[in-house]
C-alpha cells in the first residue's frame, strides 16, 4: 500500500498557527490533504502532528491521525525525515504491507494531484531511493556573490564571470512540496539529495516556500493570479 504523510507541526513561530490558517478560503493543510485525496494514489493518507487543533482540522478534510507526534519529534529542529521514519514506522507496526511513503508538506497549496501521479510514475519506473519535486532557479547560481565584511561583493564562483549564463549547467532546488520514498529509505534516515535521488521539475511559477509573513502574502498573490488565469 501507498501511505501519504503530513508533517504538521503545531508551534511555527514566525507564522503562527499557519498549517491550517485560512489560505484562500480553507485551512493551508486542506490543500495538501485534497490534492493527496484527489491524486487517487494512497490507501492512508497520515497527518503526524503534536497539537490536537490540528488533529481535528486534518480529520475534518479527510485525512486520518491514528497517532500524536511524541514530543521529541515537534522541537524546532526535528526534520521530516525522523517525522516520516515514525509514521513508517507506525505503519509497519500496524501490520501494513507498505509499499512507499510520500512525505507531503502541509504548507504546499500550489500542489496538484499530475504531480503526485508524476511522482509516483518516476518512483514506481525506477530503483530510486526519492523521488521529490524541485524547480530551476530565477538566476545562475554560479554568478552568484556575497558581500565581504569590508563592505565589497565576491563572486562565489569567480572563474565564471566571463562565463555566458547560457553556457552554464542548470541548477534546480528543492520544491518543498513532495518527497515519494522507499520505506527503508525514509527509517534509514538517508539522505534525499544524492544520486540515488530523481526528481519531477515543477514551474517555477507554482513554487513558493512558505516560511516568513512575506512568504505568506507573495503565496496569497501567486494564489490569485493562478486562479484568475485557471492555471
Amino acid at each position: 500500500m501507498r501511505l501519504a504523510v503530513i508533517p504538521a507541526r503545531g508551534g511555527s513561530k514566525r507564522i503562527p498557527r499557519k498549517n491550517i490558517k485560512p489560505f484562500g478560503g480553507k485551512p493551508m493543510i486542506a490543500w495538501s490533504i485534497e490534492a493527496a485525496r484527489a491524486s487517487g494514489l494512497f490507501e492512508r493518507i497520515v497527518v503526524s502532528t503534536d497539537d490536537a487543533e490540528i488533529a481535528d482540522v486534518a480529520r475534518q478534510w479527510g485525512a486520518e491521525v491514528p497517532f500524536m507526534r511524541p514530543d521529541e519529534l515537534a522541537n524546532d529542529y526535528t526534520g521530516a525525515t525522523a517525522v516520516v521514519a515514525h509514521a513508517t514506522e507506525w505503519a509497519i507496526g500496524a501490520g501494513l504491507d507498505v509499499e512507499a511513503v510520500c512525505c507531503l508538506f502541509a504548507t504546499a497549496p500550489f500542489v496538484q494531484q499530475s504531480d503526485l501521479q508524476a511522482g509516483w510514475k518516476a518512483f514506481s519506473s525506477g530503483d530510486w531511493d526519492y523521488v521529490f519535486s524541485a524547480t530551476d532557479f530565477a538566476a545562475p547560481i554560479f554568478r552568484a556573490f556575497q558581500e565581504t565584511p569590508e563592505g565589497g561583493v565576491e563572486m562565489f564562483f569567480p572563474e565564471h564571470f566571463n562565463t555566458r549564463s547560457q553556457d552554464l549547467p542548470a541548477a534546480l532546488h528543492d520544491a518543498a512540496q513532495f518527497y515519494w520514498g522507499k520505506p527503508v529509505a525514509w527509517l534509514e534516515g538517508r539522505r534525499v539529495f544524492a544520486p540515488s535521488s530523481t526528481v519531477v521539475v515543477i514551474p517555477r511559477w507554482r513554487v513558493q516556500d512558505i516560511d516568513t509573513p512575506e512568504d505568506w502574502v507573495r503565496a496569497e498573490l501567486l494564489a490569485q493570479l493562478i486562479s484568475e488565469h485557471g492555471v
